[in-house]
C-alpha cells in the first residue's frame, strides 16, 4: 500500500497573508491601496462617479471587491480617497509657489504674477507627472461641474488655498470688492480646469492650429487672459 501524499496548503489569494484572515501585510497593503486608487481614479475620470461600481474598480485593479471595502469602505469613501491623495500635493505645491512669489516680489506684486503663482504648479505637474495626473485633472474638472455635490467636494479639498489667492489679490488691488474677486475666481477656475482637462475640443475647432495637450501654449496665454479679465472687472466696478 503506497503512503498517502501529504496535503499541501493552498497559496493565499492576492493581497492576503497566511494566518491573517485574508488581511494583507502592511507593505503589501500599501501597494494594494495605491493600485486600487490608481484603478478607481482612471475609471472615475472616464465614466464619472455614478458610472463606476466598486466591482469594476476591483476588476481593474485585479483584487477582490472585499479589499476595497476593507481599505476604503463604501464607494463614496473610495472616491474621497482618490480625490484627497493628489489634492494634498496640489495644495502644497500652490502654497509653496505663492510663498515664493510673495517673498521675491514684496511690494511689487502684480495680478498676473499672483495668478501665475497659483496656476503654474498645476500646469507643471500635468506636464511632468504622468498619466495618473492627467486622469486626476479630468476628474477635478468633472467634479467642479457637478451641481449635486461637486461644490461641497471642492470646498472640502481646495477652499483654503483659494481663499489665500483671493486675499492676495485683494492685497494687490485693495479697491476690489470681494464679490468681484470671487466672481473672477469662478471664471478663472473654469478656464484653468478646461485647459487642464485636455479634451481635444480646441484641436478640432481650430482645425489643427491649436492642441489641447500643448500646455506650454496654455502657459503663454492663460495667466495674461485671467489677469486681464480680473483687471477689467475691477476697473468697471469703480466707475
Amino acid at each position: 500500500m503506497t503512503a498517502a501524499k501529504p496535503l499541501t496548503k493552498s497559496a493565499p489569494k492576492s493581497g492576503a497573508r497566511a494566518g491573517g484572515r485574508g488581511r494583507p501585510s502592511k507593505a503589501k497593503g500599501l501597494d494594494l491601496k495605491e493600485t486600487i486608487l490608481d484603478a478607481a481614479e482612471g475609471l472615475f475620470a472616464r465614466h464619472g462617479f455614478y458610472g463606476v461600481t466598486t466591482r469594476q474598480v476591483a476588476a481593474e485593479a485585479g483584487v477582490d471587491t472585499a479589499l476595497i471595502h476593507y481599505y476604503f469602505g463604501a464607494k463614496r469613501e473610495l472616491f474621497d480617497a482618490v480625490f484627497l491623495r493628489r489634492a494634498e500635493i496640489l495644495n502644497q505645491a500652490r502654497e509653496a509657489s505663492m510663498d515664493a512669489y510673495l517673498h521675491s516680489h514684496k511690494g511689487a506684486m502684480t495680478v498676473e504674477g499672483v495668478i501665475e503663482a497659483f496656476i503654474d504648479p498645476l500646469l507643471r505637474i500635468s506636464q511632468d507627472g504622468g498619466p495618473g495626473w492627467k486622469s486626476y485633472f479630468a476628474l477635478v474638472a468633472q467634479v467642479n461641474n457637478t451641481p449635486a455635490w461637486g461644490g461641497e467636494t471642492m470646498t472640502r479639498f481646495f477652499d483654503p488655498v483659494v481663499h489665500r489667492l483671493v486675499e492676495t489679490l485683494k492685497t494687490v488691488r485693495p479697491q476690489a470688492e470681494y464679490r468681484d474677486l470671487y466672481w473672477c475666481y469662478q471664471f478663472l477656475t473654469g478656464s484653468m480646469m478646461l485647459a487642464l482637462s485636455e479634451t481635444g475640443r480646441i484641436d478640432s475647432l481650430s482645425e489643427g492650429e491649436c492642441h489641447s495637450s500643448d500646455l506650454e501654449a496654455v502657459r503663454q496665454r492663460l495667466f495674461a487672459y485671467c489677469a486681464a479679465g480680473f483687471e477689467a472687472v475691477v476697473a468697471k466696478a469703480r466707475k
